[in-house]
């Protein structure tokens, strides 16, 4: 009996050598407007092994517009994005927090993510033979970039003025929450992503990201195998400074550009972390 694409994940998480590698698709709203034909096909070639379990939220969320539509975006923090091209993300031009002491109270913390209705989410794991994600994905260091912009941010890294210190604080509390809520469901497993890689590194000082982030992804990996959960994370760009660190945190696949880095830098990893994907791309 052949396995199920739950089963066959599992295998590939586990270095259990399943008969082929789970498939998934990620792909923008722009793939589906401009080539709708070319996606259908491929979807009928290749079916997904891996599904996301909607966020069945009870409360409504404060976004206003949609952020792959040409116009203004506002996210469920109060970010303002600014679109010019239909089916894919904008960009921030007029950051929230001008000031991290006089601004802070601006940003609305999006409480009503932990509205789920955990039971209609373990329903929807229970009537698919997928392996699905739940409806969540701490994002903190993307997060502050939405709020404050990328330039200011990475001065306030290195700075660290105490209020944004604190609100990070207050933001990864939130994070952890809505994951200790996720795990509670049926789900396989959570996911989170910040994008740390530029085309020949990391962005910012790799010993800045062990001292500021990789405490935050440690306690979400074992909030999810506490829970005897699986967990994902996402990041674009070359990041090959941290595989290390992330094999050490015990995460389980990661996402990341592997051919920007070089399939032989990662040769020491194999049998350590899954290689969650992904073809060439730039």
């Amino acid at each position: 009996m052949s396995a199920t694409p739950r089963e066959l994940v599992h295998q590939a998480l586990e270095f259990r050598s399943p008969a082929r590698a789970p498939r998934q698709l990620w792909l923008l709203p722009w793939a589906e407007i401009y080539h709708p034909e070319a996606v259908a096909e491929i979807r009928a070639a290749f079916p997904a092994d891996i599904d996301g379990c909607p966020g069945y939220l009870r409360e409504p969320t404060r976004a206003k517009g949609d952020a792959t539509e040409v116009g203004t975006f506002v996210d469920d923090w109060g970010c303002e994005f600014v679109n010019l091209q239909r089916g894919v993300i904008g960009e921030v031009k007029n950051p929230l927090v001008r000031d991290w002491a006089e601004d802070t109270a601006k940003i609305h913390i999006p409480v009503e993510w932990l509205s789920v209705d955990t039971d209609q989410a373990s329903r929807f794991c229970a009537g698919s033979d997928r392996f699905v994600m739940a409806g969540c994905c701490p994002r903190p260091f993307e997060q502050l970039q939405f709020l404050r912009g990328s330039a200011d941010l990475y001065v306030d890294l290195l700075v660290q003025p105490p209020e944004m210190t604190a609100f990070l604080d207050k933001m990864h509390r939130f994070y952890c929450d809505l994951l200790d809520l996720w795990v509670k469901t049926d789900v396989d497993g959570v996911m989170f992503m910040d994008d740390w890689g530029s085309q020949q590194g990391l962005l910012i000082d790799p010993a800045l990201w062990r001292e500021l982030f990789k405490p935050l992804y440690r306690d979400y990996i074992q909030i999810a195998h506490g829970a005897g959960k699986k967990i994902f994370m996402h990041s674009d760009g070359h990041t090959l400074d941290i595989y290390p660190d992330l094999v050490e945190l015990a995460l389980d696949a990661f996402n990341s550009q592997i051919f920007c880095m070089g399939v032989e830098k990662l040769a020491p990893f194999a049998g350590k972390i899954t290689f969650w994907g992904e073809i060439d791309r730039q």
